[in-house]
Order: structure tokens, then C-alpha cells, then sequence
């Protein structure tokens, strides 16, 4: 794999192009990877002549505008509502893989605000396998659509109660006479603070005790009921210095009131190292998280602030970070624009789930680690096998369209090594390290055509089994090293 530079050291001020620093295909590549997944031709078009504030602004604006998913018949079902517990069951596997198939639909259609969704998920971890119930785990999906873009500490309170939340993190389980901290110590440590960053294990075990009540249910995946007489810890509490009969709500404005400046540079340092790399430039993210405090913790300064900047665009950025099982898969279709059905979803969510990024499942409660966590040997070889699958299911739905791609691609190129090299470049931003390489992906997709077709011009991408041709130039690409990097 080529060299990864990671020496950014461009200021966050607003990129505005210039002869020596043009607003090019590849910077438009590099804002639609990083914020969606990617982008087709007619998106590339567009947008270049645009500038890329107005692109950003674009972006941002269409994920704010986004309405969250309309909420299923069943969300607030409960074992009750069915007739007995097979029904149930039956019926809340299917929820539940509704669920799943929706999110991954809406990560090929919502562009930004289904990357922030995801990232958010990474953050706020919930296992579904913990809680195994549809309605808790559609409502958890509900507060990450409606807080993604917004404000912070809405968020950081909307999520703890959750009923997934509250079951997977055992707020559920937490009550006056057996305290149960492991909510506390992951709202300092994961989700505000950072690990031994600002609180104690005083603070920790006090906090607990504001947290408690929530531990009452009517039924099998009902609502989490607060129980403010029988189980919610009634005493004074000490938290950060600060003494009362604290609750729920008191806990988050003591935190956000005491701690603002630590949990601006740990929300900022993550979304940089998401969306920039993985190395954090100190400076860049105190800028960043002087923002946050100043907005209030609104989330979306924040981030038109980073992807307008200089320091989003500098070219040390491009083709940095490594795809995710999700990225390759979802790039893939929406840079070619190439249709997909409800089988190719299902078995992308296989993909996804082999490859080692089953959504609503992260891998623990510190969620995927992504970057280099994503390759190994072993998924190496993976990938490179479930990309096979992807690329065929265009070819098999609609043959025309994906001969279509690659003619848009080249400008209907006859010239095998143009064609080829518009299809490498389009999806890899930096290129191939060489030319020869270029020319080894030229013979596997010239394959076994005879030499004097292209010679005498009687070949064209209209042949029998040119689609064959660029299938197999897919499958070359999928196993070059440059493919995995975004």
C-alpha cells in the first residue's frame, strides 16, 4: 500500500482556490468520501463548479432538512400485543431486521446525515443483541437521526435513557439500594470526557446514585419507567465539587457547567480523527472545540467550520483513511450509480456483518476502532472476495447501466488503456504509484480479445462481452492496495 502522509499542518481557515491551490475533481472526490459515500459522475460535475463552501453548505443543509424515519406501527409493541411469546419473537426478528435493512438503505440515500448517524452509533454504543427488542432498538435509532446535527448535551441526555441504552449499560439495574456504575463511568470515560480525563472514581460512584430510578417496566419491551419513590437514591450527592439531591437532568448540566472545555476537545478530537485522520493536530481541534463551547455545544458550527477549511482539503488528507466494510460496499454503488434491490441489501448486510461492521452491533461498548482495525490478513482476503458479489449484482439487474459507467467514465473511449485508467482513477483519488501498473490493469481488462480489434478501432465498449471486460477490471481493482484507502 502506498506511503500515508500525515503531516497536515494547514490552518482551519476557509479553503478559497487559487492558482496554486485549485478546487479540482479530486478535492470534490475527497469531500463527498469523507461526508457520504462518495459521489457519481453528474455529482462530481456539479459541484466543481461550485465553490467548496457552497458545496459543504449544500451537504449540510440537505442533512438538516432530513425528516427522521417515520416511525413503524410497531415501535411501542409490547409481549402483551401479541398472542403468545412465538408470535412475539417471530415478529420482533422481523422488526428487527427491518430496522436494519432501513439504516442500510438510508446510508445510500441520506449521504451526510446517515454518515453522522453512524458515527454517532460508534459513539453512543448499544448492542442490539443485549436488549433484543425492536421498538427499543428503532427508538435509539430515532434519537441518533434527530440529535445528529444538533446540540450535544440534548443528545448526551436524550441517549442515557434510552431503553436501549438503559439496558445495555445496566441503568435499568441501577437502583438506591444496589448501585450499578457502569453508565456513570462510560458517560465520563466514553461518551463526554475521555478515559481518566477529568473525573474520579468519587465522582463516578456519586453520579451513579443521580442516575437511579430508572428501573420500572410494565411489560416485556415496554417503556422504562422513573421510579421516583421505590428505587431513585434521594440523598445528597457530590459531583465535580458540587453537593444537592442530584438527578438525572442535574448530572448532565453539572457536566457540561464544570467540564465544558475537556469535553469540547474529546467530542472534537473524535469527529477529526473520523473525518480528517487519525493522527490529531492539537491546534486544529482546540480551534475546533472553542467553537463547540461558544455554539453551545451545537454540533453543526462545528463540522461547517472543519470541511470548509484548508485544513479539511490539504492534499496530505486525501486517500488517508482506510474503508470500513460499509465504505467499500456503499462507495462502490454510489460512484458508479449502479442500481441495486432488496437482495443486494440483505446480502450487504451479510457483507457487512462478516467483514466485521454489523451495524447496531458494534464489537464492545468503545465501538469499532476503525482505520487499520478494519484490515488484516484474514479480511483482507475477504474483501476482497465479498467485492466480487457487489460488483456483479449491477451487471446481473442491468446490463446496459453498467456498460453505461464506463463509457460515461472514458467519453466512450475505444482506447482500452484510457478506459481503464478513467475507471482506476474515478475510484481512487491518488491514482496507481506507476505507470506500469496501469498497464498491467490494461491487459486484464483487454483479456482475450483479439489485439487488432483495438488496433483497427472494431472494438468498442458496445461489444458482446465488453460488460465481462469490466467486471474483471472491477475485481483487478478491488485487490489493489489503493482501493482500500479513502
Amino acid at each position: 500500500m502506498a506511503a500515508i502522509n500525515t503531516c497536515n499542518v494547514a490552518p482551519l481557515s476557509v479553503y478559497t482556490p487559487s492558482s496554486s491551490n485549485l478546487w479540482s475533481v479530486d478535492k470534490v472526490k475527497h469531500l463527498y468520501r469523507r461526508l457520504g459515500y462518495g459521489a457519481n459522475l453528474n455529482t462530481i460535475n456539479s459541484a466543481i463548479t461550485k465553490t467548496p463552501s457552497e458545496v459543504v453548505d449544500q451537504l449540510m443543509d440537505e442533512a438538516l432538512a432530513l425528516p427522521p424515519t417515520p416511525a413503524p406501527d410497531w415501535v411501542f409493541k409490547t409481549f402483551s400485543d401479541y398472542p403468545n411469546e412465538q408470535a412475539f419473537n417471530e415478529a420482533n426478528q422481523d422488526h428487527i431486521n427491518d430496522s436494519k435493512h432501513q439504516f442500510t438503505v438510508d446510508l445510500l440515500t441520506q449521504g451526510f446525515k446517515a454518515r453522522m448517524i453512524l458515527f454517532w452509533m460508534n459513539h453512543f454504543v448499544t448492542q442490539q443483541e443485549v436488549y433484543n427488542c425492536a421498538g427499543y432498538l428503532f427508538q435509539y435509532y430515532d434519537v441518533l437521526q434527530t440529535h445528529a446535527l444538533g446540540n450535544f448535551k440534548t443528545f448526551v441526555s436524550a441517549i442515557g435513557i434510552t431503553p436501549a441504552m438503559l439496558h445495555y449499560l445496566n441503568g435499568y439495574d441501577n437502583t438506591r439500594a444496589e448501585p450499578n456504575e457502569n453508565y456513570a463511568r462510560e458517560l465520563y470515560e466514553l461518551f463526554t470526557l475521555g478515559e481518566n480525563n477529568g473525573y474520579t472514581q468519587r465522582d463516578i460512584e456519586e453520579t451513579s446514585r443521580a442516575l437511579t430510578g430508572y428501573n420500572s417496566q410494565n411489560d416485556y419491551c415496554g417503556q422504562v419507567i422513573f421510579n421516583q419513590y421505590n428505587t431513585f437514591d434521594t440523598t445528597e450527592k457530590t459531583i465535580f465539587g458540587q453537593t444537592g439531591n442530584w438527578g438525572y437532568e442535574d448530572v448532565i448540566d453539572i457536566l457540561f457547567e464544570q467540564k465544558q472545555d475537556i469535553i469540547a476537545n474529546y467530542i472534537c478530537g473524535k469527529l477529526y480523527t473520523y473525518f480528517v485522520g487519525p493522527d490529531i493536530n492539537t491546534e486544529i481541534v482546540s480551534e475546533m472545540a472553542s467553537t463547540f463551547v461558544s455554539s453551545e455545544f451545537e454540533i453543526e458550527p462545528v463540522l461547517r467550520q472543519l470541511f470548509k477549511s484548508e485544513h479539511f482539503f490539504d492534499p496530505t488528507t486525501i486517500g488517508l483513511l482506510i474503508k470500513s466494510p460499509i465504505d467499500l460496499t456503499h462507495q462502490f454503488l454510489t460512484e458508479t450509480g449502479y442500481p441495486y434491490n432488496d437482495d443486494g441489501i440483505n446480502t450487504m448486510k451479510y457483507i457487512h456483518f462478516v467483514l466485521g461492521q454489523d451495524i447496531f452491533q458494534p464489537v464492545d461498548v468503545a465501538g469499532w476502532q476503525r482505520n487499520h482495525d478494519w484490515i488484516s490478513s484474514s479480511t483482507l482476503t475477504g474483501r476482497w472476495v465479498m467485492m466480487e458479489w457487489v460488483m456483479y449484482w449491477p451487471l446481473e439487474l442491468d446490463q446496459p447501466k453498467f456498460r453505461q459507467f464506463a463509457k460515461d467514465v472514458s467519453g466512450n473511449s475505444k482506447d482500452p488503456y484510457v478506459i481503464t485508467r478513467a475507471i482506476i482513477d474515478h475510484f481512487m483519488t491518488n491514482g496507481l504509484a506507476s505507470a506500469g501498473d496501469y498497464d498491467i490493469a490494461t491487459v486484464v481488462f483487454k483479456g482475450e480479445v483479439p489485439e487488432n480489434w483495438y488496433a483497427e478501432g472494431i472494438w468498442d465498449l458496445d461489444y458482446e462481452f465488453a460488460h465481462w471486460q469490466i467486471l474483471n477490471l472491477f475485481n483487478h481493482i478491488a485487490k489493489i492496495p489503493e482501493f482500500q484507502l479513502k
